[in-house]
């Protein structure tokens, strides 16, 4: 918890926004409403103001941190500078301050501020993982614009940061949501199709590189004559390049023979040499035994009777 705290501290001294001083002052004017069928990149030509974020099950401080770097996130987007926390907590006042996100009270704090929406989300615990949810809701009409919620994460610091900028971007500017993919290959003139859609031979150009792809899982193919297939899923991750280096194997290269040999072991008294062996063995006992038997017998007579011998 710690390094993640850390990490997200040295993110948001980074990454601060630039407040211009000549920035129009909040709780005065009217506020201007979206025009209808606005999407949510028009918001980014408004005044937008961001409430705080609530911690469900975790620490407070971690909330707060990540809240600054959501806010740092969306300064870069808004094309008007956003009003600082502590501002916006003294225009909302104390009726207001215990707002925890309701659409009815969002928009009583956006008139107070004078813009034209407001941002609040919660960052809840789920088991050993987190959860992000972010809305924007439209202080004229008191509606939601836009809610977004990232999926279970289980408490990487890698993956909630990236979650907290993802979702700055699919709220306000989800046109911009995308990453990229280096396609690299050791031949030339290879085919390559990203999500079935030709892209050229190899090398592609710019360093193959492969521009504003969505988020998620992509399937590349990489194809040539005489050579094996080339098919994997690449993950594209937000505002990062995925790299993927292409072999391909020749098709026509056969490692060994390419034959199978069946070897069928036998038992040894099966084996001819046995057999034959066998029979010497018996014929020669037999020729012995005959001898024995068919020679002459001694016989000797005396008083109590005869005896022979062969």
């Amino acid at each position: 918890m710690r390094r993640l705290i850390a990490l997200v501290t040295g993110l948001m001294i980074a990454g601060a926004p630039i407040v211009r001083a000549d920035a129009p002052a909040a709780g005065s004017g009217a506020v201007p409403a979206l025009p209808a069928e606005a999407g949510p990149e028009e918001a980014l030509d408004k005044k937008i103001a961001v409430w705080r974020f609530d911690a469900l099950g975790i620490d407070p401080e971690l909330v707060q941190r990540l809240e600054a770097l959501f806010r740092a996130e969306l300064g870069r987007l808004d094309k008007q500078p956003l009003i600082a926390r502590r501002d916006l907590e003294r225009l909302a006042g104390a009726e207001l301050a215990a707002c925890t996100g309701e659409e009815r009270c969002l928009a009583a704090i956006g008139k107070k501020a004078n813009v034209a929406i407001v941002v609040t989300g919660t960052v809840a615990t789920i088991g050993d993982n987190y959860v992000l949810d972010v809305k924007a809701v439209e202080t004229a009409s008191g509606k939601l614009l836009q809610r977004t919620q990232s999926d279970p994460l289980r408490g990487s610091p890698d993956d909630l940061i990236e979650s907290v900028r993802v979702a700055a971007y699919k709220l306000l500017a989800p046109d911009q949501l995308h990453g990229a993919i280096q396609i690299q290959s050791d031949l030339i003139g290879a085919s390559v199709e990203l999500d079935g859609k030709a892209l050229g031979k190899t090398p592609l150009g710019g360093g193959g590189v492969v521009k504003n792809q969505p988020l998620g899982a992509h399937k590349l193919h990489v194809a040539m004559a005489g050579y094996a297939p080339f098919d994997d899923d690449v993950d594209v991750h937000f505002q990062k390049v995925s790299p993927v280096i292409v072999r391909l194997l020749p098709s026509t290269v056969v490692l060994g023979t390419g034959k199978t040999l069946v070897v069928t072991r036998k038992p040894f008294y099966t084996r001819t040499w046995f057999l034959v062996g066998v029979g010497v063995v018996a014929v020669g006992l037999g020729v012995v035994i005959g001898a024995r038997n068919s020679g002459p017998s001694v016989c000797t007579i005396t008083a109590n009777g005869n005896t022979c011998t062969p």
